[in-house]
């Protein structure tokens, strides 16, 4: 999967991330728990960590890198799935 999106505010980050991360493991975006967490680069804000968490133990992942505007995916057994490619995106 790789598309382009414009997702300008960190709100619609999320909720892309979470849609995307739920389609792949057919889990219900409206009960899975979203986490995120702050990639640094030299004590520097560089991007996001998403973990989707659903039942059965199922952890999937997504990185924004948010100097190369993209998204990359990740199932729960690490495999890279998807990347999303932003045409404009939040600011760190």
């Amino acid at each position: 999967m790789n598309n382009v999106a414009c997702l300008i505010t960190l709100e619609e980050l999320r909720r892309h991330v979470l849609e995307v991360l739920c389609a792949n493991d057919r889990l219900d975006p409206g009960v899975t728990e979203l986490h995120e967490s702050v990639v640094l680069r030299r004590d520097k804000p560089c991007g996001l960590f998403f973990q989707a968490r659903g039942p059965r133990q199922i952890k999937t992942y997504a990185v924004w890198a948010g100097e190369e505007n993209r998204i990359l995916f990740y199932n729960s057994t690490g495999e890279r799935f998807g990347e999303t490619k932003l045409s404009e995106g939040p600011g760190l």
